[in-house]
């Protein structure tokens, strides 16, 4: 299911369902972001980091600093979607990330810009992301 098929852009897959709707079958706003979530999830995944492993064993967490969000068009109950995630810059503790939705058919659904930073797990203040992460990201 996920992988990079683009170059530099990584992708998975993202049925909807019936609660990811409201009433007229069509995508809860909020749950863009959800898929959103799961597709930087996995993407750490892919480079072989697990979040909850970054915040045990380096005491550091990734959290959401700014994110803007442009919806072309509505996403409806059973679709299939392609939610992408592309970094933009990378910083010292902090990293920009684009990332869109679009149907199987390559129809743009949202497009969002999101920044993501780097905090100390117990006091929230910002904290250089991990060398050996840097590494991983600028090869991916």
């Amino acid at each position: 299911m996920p992988g990079s098929d683009d170059g530099d852009t990584f992708h998975i897959a993202v049925r909807v369902y019936h609660e990811d709707v409201d009433t007229q079958g069509v995508v809860y706003h909020a749950n863009y972001l959800r898929f959103m979530e799961r597709a930087r999830t996995e993407w750490l995944r892919s480079l072989g980091v697990e979040p909850d492993q970054l915040s045990a064993r380096e005491q550091i967490l990734f959290t959401i600093a700014e994110l803007t969000i442009k919806y072309k068009l509505p996403a409806r109950f059973n679709d299939v979607l392609r939610v992408g995630v592309r970094i933009r810059r990378l910083g010292r503790v902090s990293l920009n990330i684009e990332q869109h939705i679009e149907r199987e058919s390559s129809e743009l659904i949202c497009r969002a810009e999101v920044k993501i930073a780097c905090v100390n797990a117990q006091h929230f203040r910002p904290h250089p992301i991990p060398s050996f992460l840097l590494v991983e990201i600028e090869k991916a």
